[in-house]
């Protein structure tokens, strides 16, 4: 990046952090002076995830084999030891991020608490390094980075045997390491001058102003004094802020302008100014660009749909933006980047604002983001084709409940099985799970009771729809599970005849009970602690006061002629045709399954620890796997 200096050539991704690396190599080393946990924090944009990431090439064996070790300060290079354990946060839930954590070590633990003590009990030392815990939960208002701290990182940090390297909020700091024993936590905060860093931010926008191949030079980048005396400005202005300077530079080389600010004050010292400053630059007034990223920076997930971030901007504002849209390149473009999530050739892009940092700009000068997210909400409802949730886009199926989340109209919103089925279970299940339990709805209340097993198993809408529909009929909301049926014109693999709340029902099986007058009713025997119970198989009518005694089970030749065959497990179910060994349906249960039995002709009793019930399989899908 430059040359050397003192000696020592800079980390050739930082371009500088001397301070700060030497700390972290001294961590790594394992030294007896040396703290067993860092806390790493700072401002948004004072560069931390920047910093971790060159800090990490350094402990990775292989990538460390590409740089120039022997040309680096050695107290900054950390000792060639196996790579730590690296579990972001991002995106994740303090449950999962700590099952992670159990996957990568092979930890055996029933519950999330067991598996810091099982970490312990491995009687060697483990470096874990968490990265984004800023960034931490599927959807950005429920709280999760204060969970991961005090869930995840506090009992991390009191594992005597685990080395601790965690990137935090500056407002978490104290929750996590206010408890540990003097000497155990060093505090590295970007933003104070012992680990501030202002020769590095020259460094970095002298090398950001160097001009791409092929890309226009204005004099302040083509002339390498020029560029280093606008280095020097931008480092000044920018205080401790690396995102600050790359605002700066790209600003400046999108500006249609070729010469350098003649005067200091034209260079952003903060996010905000950077977006004004720009604005201004290009004759566009600063509001107008806040009009253009305010959807951005309250979207969701991985970022907007370029169609829906237009169609947002216009809600907002309140009026026809297709003017200022349409210069939205030069105007928006230093502040967002575009993206192909999937990584698999698909076209669909999204946008994304270039670093949280400046989402938080954004709805800082919002006067009512709960206002803002209702008109979004309303927009994205409205994008709905015929309410009709198989055919929304997928950012609206998946993160409306994040919008009405924090315009406090989530409550309402969930009502619609539709959405239950084919919004993605995770980022729906936490948006649901902040919300208070009292305002929530009879159908929300049965969706976040299977929500944990919908998001274990990842199955698909039909086997989402499945399962729901069989969770409404144990909750007593039928209707639900006929709109499943009907109204969202999925091809189920089964229909729940009815549930019965019985706990501890060890054995059931199927028969006939014959009547004085008419046809033998099939009815289900439950074995349970009260006794042997009489269910009517196929409706629900009670057959009254009956003896066990008197039904007439199946015959070993009956079940060896019936077309369906049935395996089980602890907690799964299988259907099988026998003549052509297809699976009709696996079934999944977020209890342990008790008992289960099959009449010939395709209807499923099966008891849980907590319940009873019928299904009806079908015929029309051999080869398809369910949960249930």
């Amino acid at each position: 990046m430059t040359a050397p200096t003192n000696g020592y050539a800079p980390h050739p991704y930082l371009g500088g952090r001397t301070a700060v690396l030497r700390a972290l190599a001294a961590w790594r080393s394992d030294r007896p002076d040396a703290p067993r946990v860092i806390i790493l924090t700072g401002s948004p944009g004072s560069g931390r995830s920047h910093l971790l990431t060159g800090f990490l090439m350094l402990c990775d064996p292989e990538f460390r084999g590409r740089l120039p070790l022997a040309d680096l300060d050695p107290s900054t290079v950390p000792p060639d030891l196996p790579a730590p354990a690296v579990p972001s946060a991002a995106g994740l839930t303090a449950a999962q991020l700590g099952w992670l954590i159990a996957d990568h070590y092979g930890l055996r633990a029933g519950r999330l608490e067991e598996v810091y003590a099982a970490l312990g009990a491995l009687g060697r030392t483990e470096t874990v390094v968490v990265p984004d815990v800023d960034r931490a939960g599927p959807v950005r208002t429920t709280g999760e980075p204060a969970r991961v701290v005090r869930e995840v990182l506090r009992p991390l940090a009191a594992t005597a045997n685990v080395r601790l390297l965690a990137d935090v909020p500056r407002e978490l700091v104290t929750e996590l390491g206010g408890e540990l024993p003097p000497g155990t936590v060093q505090i590295i905060d970007l933003d104070d001058p012992q680990w501030a860093d202002p020769r590095g931010l020259v460094l970095q926008a002298y090398a950001l102003l160097r001009p791409e191949s092929g890309a226009p030079e204005p004099p302040f980048a083509s002339d390498a004094a020029a560029r280093r005396t606008l280095a020097e400005a931008i480092g000044r202005r920018a205080g401790t802020s690396p995102l600050t300077v790359q605002l700066a530079v790209r600003s400046l080389l999108t500006s249609p302008r070729s010469a350098a600010p003649y005067d200091e004050t034209l260079l952003p010292s903060s996010v905000g100014e950077a977006l004004d400053l720009h604005a201004r630059r290009l004759g566009a007034d600063p509001r107008t660009l806040r009009q253009l990223l305010t959807p951005l920076a309250l979207a969701e997930g991985d970022g907007l749909p370029v169609a829906l971030w237009t169609r947002l901007v216009n809600a907002l504002a309140g009026k026809d933006m297709s003017g200022p849209l349409a210069d939205s390149d030069a105007l928006a473009g230093p502040f967002v980047e575009s993206h192909r999530p999937d990584g698999n050739g698909s076209a669909r892009t999204l946008l994304r604002l270039l670093h949280p940092a400046i989402g938080d700009e954004i709805r800082a000068g919002l006067p009512n983001v709960r206002a803002a997210q209702t008109q979004i909400a309303m927009a994205l409802l409205e994008a709905v084709p015929d309410q009709d949730w198989s055919r929304a886009d997928p950012y609206v199926r998946d993160h409306i409940a994040g919008h009405t989340l924090e315009a406090g109209l989530l409550p309402q919103l969930l009502t619609d099985p539709g959405l239950f089925v084919h919004a993605a279970p995770v980022p729906l299940r936490a948006a649901v799970e902040a919300v208070p339990a009292e305002e929530l709805g009879a159908p929300a209340r049965t969706y976040l009771r299977t929500a944990a097993l919908l998001t274990r198993t990842q199955v698909p809408a039909l086997q989402r729809a499945a399962l729901l529909e069989t969770a409404f009929v144990e909750d007593g909301l039928p209707e639900y599970a006929d709109a499943i049926h009907g109204r969202l014109g999925l091809d189920l693999p089964w229909q729940t005849l009815w549930s019965l709340s019985a706990p501890g029902i060890s054995a059931v099986s199927v028969g006939r009970l014959p009547r004085p007058e008419g046809p033998d009713a099939p009815v289900a025997v439950l074995a349970a602690p009260t006794g042997t119970l009489i269910h009517g198989l196929v409706d629900p009518d009670d057959p009254g006061e009956t003896d066990p005694a008197q039904v007439l089970t199946l015959s070993e030749e009956a079940r060896a002629a019936a077309p369906l065959v049935l395996s089980r497990g602890a907690d799964y179910l299988r259907v099988w045709d026998r003549a052509t060994e297809d699976i009709m349906a696996t079934l999944v249960s977020g209890t342990p399954i008790t008992a289960a039995d099959l009449s010939p002709d395709g209807i499923l009793v099966v008891a849980t620890e907590r319940a009873a019930k019928a299904l009806r399989i079908t015929g029309q899908h051999r080869g398809r796997t369910s949960s249930v």
